[in-house]
């Protein structure tokens, strides 16, 4: 965080403690966007939310941005009608698959209803495939599997 005062989207991969999901957080807007692919809602995880939600008045006080009481409440949290997977085990492949799909377009807004150029209601076997190949060939060029 160099440049504390321009605007960036930060991953966050955040797994539940059995399901990943990913938060896009934008701390200058006060923006995080919720990226779900079993579709729940950001309430299903109630420490989730208070940690980033910590984490974001944190940032906010560093930069010594005063707030009114109301304002103290003004992160935004915006539930982002991704691609949905049909088992319960692909959700990391899913997370990394949105993450990519956000910096291949390199945009610091996600649409609540996905990126026009990669919505769809699930993703297909040959997708998640390819994520899954890109994840294995990145972890073959760290060498992290010898």
């Amino acid at each position: 965080m160099d440049n504390k005062d321009a605007e960036k989207l930060f991953f966050i991969p955040f797994n539940t403690g059995g399901h990943w999901l990913l938060l896009a957080i934008n701390p200058i807007r006060e923006i995080v966007y919720y990226l779900d692919s079993l579709g729940n809602d950001w309430t299903t995880y109630p420490d989730m939310k208070v940690l980033i939600d910590t984490v974001l008045q944190a940032f906010r006080a560093q930069r010594d941005i005063q707030t009114s009481r109301r304002g103290a409440n003004s992160i935004t949290w915006i539930k982002v009608a991704c691609p949905q997977q049909r088992n319960q085990i692909d959700c990391g492949y899913f997370m990394l698959r949105f993450m990519r799909d956000t910096l291949a377009l390199g945009r610091l807004k996600i649409p609540t209803d996905y990126f026009d150029e990669f919505k769809c209601a699930f993703y297909t076997k040959d997708q998640v495939d390819e994520i899954k190949e890109e994840w294995c060939q990145f972890m073959i060029k760290l060498n992290v599997c010898s």
